[in-house]
């Protein structure tokens, strides 16, 4: 009971012959048992099945860490697959991130992606990039506590404000490093990605409205519950720590994701 050819993210055994199924190749997966096979070994596939729980199932709010693969880079797919999809056709829109796609259409592809798991629709089939773009960012806003956890938060923001650009560079680093680990897998995956957005000139989001956009999402506030005046307080140092964060070298960020950049976006 084959589903329609899918894009493989993170590589993964062929059920028939066994051979990985590489990075950006189309595989076939059947919708009764999840099995995975490559599109040439369909005819030797058998054909009845047995249903089974689909394990890679993702909750429908949690910490970055329960949508997280189990081998490094721990970048949840829901979060690669987006980013390739704009990465393809979306570095010559301009206002990308900043300009908003249809409400309900983000509603209504985040809440497939969650349903589908690892194994993810393909997001070629929608047609307003800026949708990918609302995915993306409605997910990092719905986790349950931001990239830059609450218990870190105030370390980040101290760091952003210290005056001096390489003390200030230093410290970050090392708040980045204690970060957990999928959290700064996806901070250096989401910051690579944000540089070469910050690069294209047709997007013209340069680091400041790059940075005006994430802030909020990437840092947020240091509780669940935050009154109106930390709020109010907070908003402009998010900003500064986003845009503190994409000045750091993109060869720090490569190395928390290089490990095995076959699974991730090529650079």
């Amino acid at each position: 009971d084959p589903v329609p050819p899918l894009q493989v993210i993170r590589p993964e055994p062929c059920c028939v012959c066994g051979s990985r199924i590489r990075f950006g190749k189309t595989a076939i997966k059947c919708c009764q048992c999840q099995l995975l096979l490559h599109t040439k070994c369909r005819e030797q596939c058998p054909s009845l099945c047995t249903p089974r729980p689909h394990h890679h199932a993702w909750p429908r709010e949690g910490v970055l860490a329960d949508f997280a693969p189990s081998t490094p880079p721990l970048v949840p797919t829901l979060v690669v697959q987006c980013v390739t999809e704009v990465e393809a056709r979306g570095l010559t829109e301009t206002g990308l991130y900043r300009v908003p796609g249809a409400e309900q259409l983000v509603r209504e592809w985040k809440r497939k992606l969650l349903r589908a798991g690892g194994a993810l629709p393909a997001l070629s089939s929608v047609t307003d990039i800026h949708v990918v773009c609302g995915v993306l960012k409605d997910f990092l806003r719905g986790l349950k506590e931001p990239l830059v956890t609450f218990s870190l938060h105030p370390a980040f923001l101290r760091a952003a404000d210290i005056p001096d650009d390489a003390a200030s560079d230093t410290a970050l680093r090392h708040v980045v490093s204690k970060l957990p680990p999928a959290n700064r897998d996806t901070l250096a995956f989401l910051m690579l990605h944000l540089l070469r957005v910050s690069h294209s000139p047709d997007c013209k989001m340069d680091v400041f409205n790059l940075s005006r956009v994430f802030g909020p999402t990437l840092v947020g506030h240091s509780s669940a519950n935050p009154t109106p005046l930390a709020i109010m307080e907070d908003t402009p140092r998010q900003c500064k720590v986003v845009a503190r964060l994409l000045s750091l070298p993109p060869d720090f960020w490569r190395g928390f994701v290089e490990t095995e950049q076959e699974n991730l976006v090529p650079m």
